[in-house]
């Protein structure tokens, strides 16, 4: 049953994201959703009840289920930020997300440089390592570009927003994707994340906000960039294709395709 919970959730989710139901309207009754899902009625109550959680749709006696407004989503759930991804993303979301990291990230890299532990620092050292290593021989660098973000967030030691950086992984990983469409965003980029973690490194607050606040701001210049260059806004769904030394603009050869395929996301540019 769970798996067809999920399938379930899944795709009432992205109907909804995609405006298939738009806000203010109803979702078909239950026993049109069963036919319409090859699914059980406590499937589906199971769903929209998840649904009522993530802030997409309320329920009420005569009223049915009704679709609540974009801003009453919780976007901080990664389902939610998955679902936009898939069904393509908007001007707004981006603009959001780009604010919401300028905001929060210099002030937190400034309270990493007052309170970092060793240990904290060996972790990020060892993410900006697995980036550096993603531009040279080719694999998957968002994955340390992440380690390399939220493990930062953690340096600074305080809980609100170390549960906050949890909640931000989805989103991060959006922005990472899309600002590596640009060919050069991982290998021009790794500079800027070496001049944070060195500023942390150094105990130096203001150094480590200004050199987080340029990395942010060089980040929002790339999605910026993608975005004139297409017609339509971008859907980041399907895996990218890997990173490599070739493709970052290094003129180094690619690992061999002995190697097998890799399952990393061609990423970066964060």
């Amino acid at each position: 049953m769970r798996n067809v919970l999920a399938q379930t959730l899944e795709r009432l989710g992205e109907d909804i994201v995609a405006g298939r139901h738009a806000p203010g309207g109803t979702i078909p009754p239950e026993p049109v959703l069963c036919e319409a899902f090859g699914v059980s009625r406590t499937v589906v109550r199971e769903a929209i009840k998840s649904l009522v959680a993530k802030g997409l749709v309320s329920t009420g006696p005569k009223v049915g289920t009704r679709v609540l407004p974009p801003s009453s989503w919780n976007w901080f759930d990664p389902a939610v930020v998955r679902w936009q991804t898939k069904v393509g993303l908007t001007r707004d979301f981006l603009r959001d997300l780009q604010e919401l990291r300028r905001v929060l990230e210099p002030a937190s890299m400034r309270m990493a440089a007052q309170r970092a532990t060793a240990e904290d620092i060996a972790e990020v050292e060892d993410a900006y390592a697995g980036m550096r290593r993603a531009i040279e021989q080719g694999g998957d660098y968002v994955t340390q570009d992440l380690r390399f973000h939220l493990g930062l967030l953690r340096a600074g030691h305080n809980r609100m927003v170390e549960q906050m950086g949890k909640a931000l992984g989805a989103l991060l990983r959006v922005a990472f994707e899309l600002s590596t469409s640009r060919a050069d965003g991982p290998a021009s980029s790794l500079p800027l994340h070496r001049e944070v973690l060195d500023a942390v490194i150094g105990r130096d607050p203001d150094r480590a906000e200004r050199a987080s606040a340029i990395l942010i701001d060089r980040a929002r210049e790339d999605i910026e960039g993608v975005l004139a260059s297409r017609g339509e806004m971008p859907s980041v769904a399907a895996p990218a294709a890997d990173l490599s030394a070739e493709a970052a603009g290094l003129g180094v050869d690619p690992p061999p395709a002995a190697e097998g395929p890799r399952s990393g996301r061609r990423l970066g540019g964060s």
